[in-house]
């Protein structure tokens, strides 16, 4: 008699527990756990693995679905956001589609919340491996989308990393439009004198860059401009860029790249500044550098952390402690080259001579100075010096006010020696004992209360300059609006995921770099900008991005219109067509579920977790054992 195709057929699952190690096994009865789900309905395999995301487990995986004609696959063990696609591989693999898989977390969401009691959390693994299979039993094959990608991209922001981001890009072969608010590229390091690590200034530094973006025929500039409005979705993004005293231009990019920068915090109300002469944030001091307008100076004191960890704002900006470090070694070395054309000049008609190190003092081996550094030999040295009269080289005493001391990696460490070497004092505060700057006859002093003495104690300065934290763009509220990425607590933009994804944005097709998403010195931001325009190079390169079949589905039957799905969808994914009815945005769409669960109209449901799959989940957990 021949067979009724029309006979649903009956599903062949596979469940596969993993002890991970110690992770789970530790505290939850694998073995139990695993002949339970062997009793399951529709569960035909049911084994366990040491480590199932290892090469054996997989290949278990692989022949157990080829042995046993498994149609549907439950995975129980960790962290699904890393290891999900990865078992979803293996699937496709052995040739099951990869929606035919559900995973079941029984380390985070069983194993280290009850570690103490073995016997319960063994019991809730059964239980959470049965809503799996419960609602493995209603999956259904879904297919990809495929969508044509156009092979462009968007920069925003002209600064170190956004240059990096485009010439990168563009070296590449792909059209870059560079987007700059400022009159000309370089941004925030442009103002500045001198950098850290290297004895070139700034300007010397970021000009050769600035002349490769302007020699690259793929990259389109657009200074005073700004981004006015985006609409569409990763491949397929309508831009308008305003520009200053010209009409808009519309560009069509695939992938964005966000690199808007930070600006220093100004210190309204702290420490001083405004109310007293000579006090300065480090920023102004580098442009008092630049203009060569510094006042002679026999004392400087440094206040970090002006505004940052608790005052202003709640962070700590982290390359502040390496621009005081770096300022105080150039003033302590330089003095005489940062002076103001005046004080040269007085000092020349005085005839006072400034000698320069002999030249075998400059040639001193770098690996030498380091190891010397390493033992401390140039602390000692510099300490007998004193007990013997002597003074700091640059005779200006150098005080750094500080919480602690963020110098973070070895160079920046050497360099923190280095500035000891050169009798830079760091004294550290509490924030209950701020620095207090004031005036006396005149004269600039700083109070403190001395931690090791526990008094109070002032010194006298000729300049404060105050260590501001870096803060977000002013507009970075509109632009994470145009794009619909995140703005974290502190403004900055939020990625994706700080170590999984820390370039992209959890919008697809948008990416971000730089000091926009939060405090970075200029190679941290070079490093950031390659990793955002290799990312946003991959669908560009492939010319087509393949979109996950986990999304909403309108039925045109249902839906009214009302417009309900448009408004509180975070990623744009849908729209009205011509008729009024709601439409998804397949490339855009992240299944969130949103819209479905707004719906007035019950019109929108959402593939791969159905109200079936999602109410057979629902009933195994309740369901008495």
């Amino acid at each position: 008699m021949p067979e009724d195709t029309n006979i649903e057929k009956k599903p062949r699952i596979g469940v596969f527990i993993c002890h991970c190690g110690s992770n789970i096994g530790g505290f939850v009865d694998v073995k139990a756990v695993t002949e339970y789900a062997s009793t399951l309905p529709d569960v035909v395999y049911a084994t366990d693995n040491l480590y199932t995301c290892a090469e054996d487990g997989l290949n278990n995986i692989k022949e157990s679905i080829k042995e046993h004609n498994l149609d549907r696959v439950v995975v129980s063990s960790c962290t699904p956001r890393t290891h999900a696609p990865l078992f979803q591989r293996t699937c496709e693999a052995a040739g099951v589609n990869k929606y035919m898989f559900t995973f079941v977390n029984i380390r985070e969401h069983c194993s280290w919340v009850h570690m103490k009691e073995k016997e319960k959390a063994t019991q809730k693994a059964k239980d959470l491996v049965r809503m799996g299979v419960a609602r493995a039993r209603f999956l259904e094959p879904q297919e990809e989308t495929k969508i044509d990608v156009t092979p462009a991209a968007l920069v925003v922001g002209g600064g170190v990393a956004g240059m990096t981001a485009a010439l990168s890009l563009a070296n590449m072969g792909f059209p870059v439009h560079l987007v700059e608010k400022e009159k000309e590229l370089g941004g925030f390091v442009k103002n500045l004198h001198g950098l850290m690590m290297t004895k070139k200034s700034a300007n010397e530094a970021i000009q050769p860059l600035i002349d490769k973006v302007n020699a690259q025929k793929n990259i389109t500039q657009y200074v005073n401009s700004h981004v006015a409005t985006v609409e569409g979705f990763i491949g397929n993004y309508d831009v308008s860029i305003g520009t200053e005293g010209s009409e808009s231009k519309e560009v069509k990019v695939g992938a964005i790249i966000v690199a808007t920068g930070a600006i220093p915090l100004v210190p309204e109300g702290l420490f001083g500044y405004k109310e007293h002469p000579n006090v300065v944030t480090s920023m102004e001091f580098e442009e008092l550098c630049n203009k060569k307008e510094i006042p002679k100076l026999k004392s400087v004191a440094f206040i970090q952390c002006a505004g940052a960890r608790g005052q202003k704002v709640s962070y700590c900006s982290r390359i502040c402690c390496n621009v005081a470090i770096k300022t105080a070694i150039n003033i302590a070395e330089n003095r005489d080259n940062m002076l103001g054309a005046t004080e040269e000049k007085a000092e020349a008609e005085a005839g006072q001579v400034v000698e320069e190190p002999a030249a075998e003092m400059k040639a001193e081996d770098e690996g030498l100075e380091r190891r010397r550094r390493r033992r401390g030999r140039g602390r000692r040295e510099a300490d007998e010096a004193a007990d013997e009269g002597g003074a700091p080289s640059s005779g200006v005493e150098i005080t750094v006010f500080n919480r602690d001391v963020m110098a973070y990696g070895v160079e920046h460490e050497l360099e923190f020696n280095k500035a000891r070497e050169k009798r830079v004092k760091f004294i550290r505060y509490l924030p209950d004992n701020l620095p207090k700057v004031s005036t006396k006859d005149g004269k600039l002093e700083v109070g403190y209360f001395h931690e090791t003495l526990k008094m109070e104690r002032t010194m006298p300065v000729d300049m404060v300059i105050l260590s501001t934290p870096l803060v977000s763009q002013p507009d970075a509220a509109t632009l994470s609006q145009l794009l619909k990425v995140p703005l974290g607590q502190d403004g900055f933009f939020q990625e994706a995921h700080v170590k999984l994804r820390p370039v992209d944005f959890a919008t697809d097709g948008v990416y971000v770099c730089g000091t926009c998403r939060g405090p970075a010195d200029i190679a941290e931001a070079a490093s950031q900008a390659s990793a955002a325009a290799s990312r946003a190079a991959i669908p560009l390169a492939n010319g087509y991005v393949q979109a996950e079949a986990l999304t909403s589905r309108v039925d045109e039957t249902k839906c009214t219109g009302c417009g309900t799905c448009v408004e509180v969808c975070p990623y744009g994914a849908l729209r009205k067509n011509d008729d009024g009815i709601s439409e998804v945005i397949v490339a855009a769409c992240k299944g969130c579920g949103c819209c479905g669960a707004t719906c007035p109209e019950g019109a929108i449901t959402m593939t791969h977790y159905t109200d079936q799959q999602l109410l057979a989940e629902a009933k195994a957990a309740l369901e008495e054992v």
